[in-house]
């Protein structure tokens, strides 16, 4: 019984603040007729709003169904070039082929050079995806591909030793590293001491290694004291 009069007086008090905040809430006629008019004008700018935007939508669709697909335009582009799908794809395996042996310094660098010749001529480095990669990238590429100098051949004059021969500016510009030609010329030498004019040498390329090797025995090296 004391549970039922709990409700009770809840339930009373309940209605007591509802009757309460509805007296504070009643508002005169005046106001009443303001506050409709304020919500009839924004209904009404928020339809104006709503006919804008659909009118936008309706602008854009009719935009978009006038739009060419993706599809037609890629192949207007190829007919330009006189190309098919199956030509660009060979042409783009190409290009990726050379960019790997560019990467990779794949010899000779005249070579890669005659490929990516070859690859600019076709009308199909005109086409957005290929142009700035033939015709800028894959050329700076080999531009900075510093090619070790090949092999040469060295005829001997009077007056010539191996030392003076490797200190040469168009062969190693370093004395020290006169073995190198002394080795790779032993059928001729059989004494590094004793060489003779119109004898011909093979002056090799030297190593990273070898490289290192003698510009450190060149850094090194102070001459005996003048007595």
């Amino acid at each position: 019984m004391k549970y039922y009069k709990q409700v009770f007086v809840l339930f009373a008090l309940l209605v007591f603040f509802s009757t309460s905040v509805f007296a504070q809430e009643e508002i005169t006629t005046d106001e009443w007729e303001a506050e409709m008019a304020r919500l009839s004008q924004e209904k009404a700018d928020l339809t104006t709003e709503i006919e804008g935007l659909q009118a936008d939508v309706n602008a854009l669709s009719k935009k978009k169904s006038s739009l060419q697909a993706y599809e037609d335009c890629q192949q207007e582009m190829y007919d330009l070039v006189g190309a098919s799908a199956s030509d660009v794809e060979d042409y783009s395996a190409k290009v990726n082929a050379l960019m790997a042996d560019i990467s990779a310094k794949k010899p000779e660098k005249a070579d890669r050079q005659a490929e990516l010749d070859a690859l600019k001529a076709s009308k199909l480095s005109a086409l957005p995806g290929f142009y700035d990669l033939v015709h800028g990238k894959l050329q700076k590429m080999l531009d900075a591909w510093q090619e070790a100098p090949k092999e040469v051949m060295y005829e001997v004059v009077r007056g010539d030793h191996l030392w003076g021969i490797a200190k040469k500016k168009e062969h190693y510009g370093n004395g020290f590293a006169w073995p190198k030609i002394y080795n790779a010329n032993r059928d001729q030498i059989k004494n590094p001491d004793l060489i003779y004019p119109k004898q011909v040498f093979t002056v090799p390329n030297l190593t990273e290694e070898e490289t290192e090797k003698y510009n450190k025995l060149k850094a090194n090296y102070k001459p005996a004291p003048m007595e």
